[in-house]
């Protein structure tokens, strides 16, 4: 079954889903670096509070 010629532009022409798709990978890409640097983030202040305790005289 063939598709007529107008059938076909349209259907290359049509953007709303693709925005959508978009918007969903931007969103991802924002979930992934938050979780990254959460990560991150708290590995460095684990490290940081360990320093400190080790430090204080113990009581």
């Amino acid at each position: 079954m063939a598709l007529s010629k107008g059938a076909g532009h349209r259907f290359f022409k049509e953007e709303a889903g693709v925005t959508a798709i978009e918007y969903g990978l931007i969103a991802g890409l924002i979930a992934v670096a938050i979780a990254t640097t959460v990560g991150t983030v708290g590995t460095d202040l684990s490290a940081l509070f360990s320093t400190i305790a080790s430090k204080l005289p113990a009581a």
